[in-house]
């Protein structure tokens, strides 16, 4: 008979798991304050992929590609542009960083990161 595999200590798929919940907490944060502001659905499905367009830097190059992809799907421009907007009382950037603060959790829940200039598939998270 063979041996049987070792079990998966859940210590050793902690940082996993821990990823892929900051992801769903992330989205689910962003979506409960969007819809808590009253903002409207439409604006949420036309926007909800935008930050994906960024993957057209990817036909100037893997490194183009994965520094556009990797400063789209960045807290870093969403978190500013949504405080400012409350700060300076516009719906507008407040609607949009939230928009773009689900999609970017709802990519990390599924496991895509941030992008290596080896190439697409290669993520902080794992290879896609």
């Amino acid at each position: 008979m063979p041996p049987r595999p070792e079990p998966v200590a859940v210590a050793d798929r902690l940082p996993h798991l821990l990823l892929r919940a900051e992801g769903l907490a992330l989205a689910a944060g962003a979506l409960a304050l969007y819809v808590h502001e009253g903002h409207g659905w439409l604006l949420l499905v036309l926007l909800a992929l935008a930050p994906d367009l960024s993957m057209i830097g990817y036909a100037a190059g893997p490194r183009v590609g994965a520094v556009a992809y990797d400063v789209a799907h960045t807290t870093v421009l969403p978190l500013p542009l949504g405080v400012g907007g409350f700060f300076a009382g516009a719906d507008l950037p407040v609607q949009l960083a939230l928009i773009w603060l689900v999609h970017i959790g709802v990519d990390r829940l599924v496991g895509y990161g941030l992008k290596y200039p080896a190439g697409f598939k290669d993520t902080h998270l794992q290879r896609v």
